[in-house]
């Protein structure tokens, strides 16, 4: 089963990746003071699908291409399974594991991450309580 995501193109320091990946779609956004983000003035969102037997190498290979200087994360996901990515670290989630999206939580505010963008989780983030 093919992956779904969304992929912030200024958030990769190496925007070759983007050549890899399949893209449904584009949207630019005007970055505001919510997104904490002020080194750049818009978001390019594109919506991306990959393949199931591409899903390991595309998540390794933006792993190396996210921005070193800033945090930031890139995740797809399938019914099943769902990849949250970081630089240098990546995730492979079963979807239906509390435990394991309470770990990436604590892992993305870990590195400073505002909380509200690590909205991934369908499940209650246990450590917030």
């Amino acid at each position: 089963m093919d992956y779904k995501g969304t992929i912030i193109e200024e958030s990769l320091e190496n925007k070759a990746i983007l050549q890899k990946i399949n893209i449904l779609k584009t949207k630019v956004e005007k970055v505001i003071e919510k997104h904490q983000t002020p080194w750049i003035n818009q978001w390019t969102l594109h919506t991306i699908e990959i393949s199931e037997n591409q899903a390991d190498f595309i998540a390794q290979e933006l792993s190396q291409s996210l921005d070193s200087k800033h945090t930031w994360y890139a995740d797809f996901k399938n019914n099943h399974c769902h990849y949250i990515i970081f630089r240098n670290k990546v995730f492979k989630v079963d979807r239906s594991n509390k435990e394991q999206y309470n770990e990436v939580t604590k892992f993305g505010v870990s590195l400073g991450i505002p909380d509200y963008q690590l909205d991934f989780s369908p499940h209650i983030k246990e450590w917030q309580r």
